[in-house]
């Protein structure tokens, strides 16, 4: 198993910052191993300007980045996942489609950084916090042992993640 290639999405409400901040942290750790995709639930149809900002500050590869509803990823045709995550609160208390393969899921809730109120440097260190976050939980996702764990220990290692700071 650890040699497979992993698809893993990560759900927000809005698919503006959080869910795409953790697609890039992925797809630039996991790379090779993992594929990430962001959507959500009700998306804004933008990307938060800081979200863009940060990433393209840290180097990551922007280009791509659009706020997108998570019906994409319902469809036959899609890509499979293996992995759903949701990363904020308002998301992981909403009915989630039927996901084709039964893929395995977690909550890494994070605050939403698009709603800080403030001065520019306190909505930038809000940034800044969320990805240092979801940074620091995908490191430990990519580098769990998935060929000796079993669906069980799996799961209950990405639930415990979530709870990473």
């Amino acid at each position: 198993m650890d040699n497979k290639h992993f698809n893993v999405l990560f759900l927000c409400t809005g698919n503006t910052a959080r869910s795409i901040i953790a697609e890039a942290c992925l797809n630039r750790e996991g790379q090779g191993r993992f594929t990430a995709f962001s959507a959500g639930s009700h998306p804004k149809g933008t990307v938060n300007p800081h979200a863009i900002e940060l990433l393209k500050r840290l180097n990551h590869e922007t280009s791509g980045f659009r706020s997108k509803s998570w019906e994409e990823f319902a469809v036959p045709g899609a890509p499979k996942m293996d992995f759903v995550f949701t990363v904020c609160d308002q998301a992981a208390a909403e009915a989630c489609p039927v996901w084709p393969g039964q893929p395995m899921t977690a909550h890494w809730g994070v605050p939403d950084p698009a709603a800080v109120e403030g001065t520019e440097p306190e909505k930038a260190l809000a940034f800044a916090d969320t990805y240092r976050m979801l940074s620091h939980r995908i490191s430990i996702f990519v580098n769990l042992p998935m060929a000796s764990l079993d669906r069980l220990a799996l799961q209950k290692r990405l639930t415990d993640i979530g709870t990473q700071g």
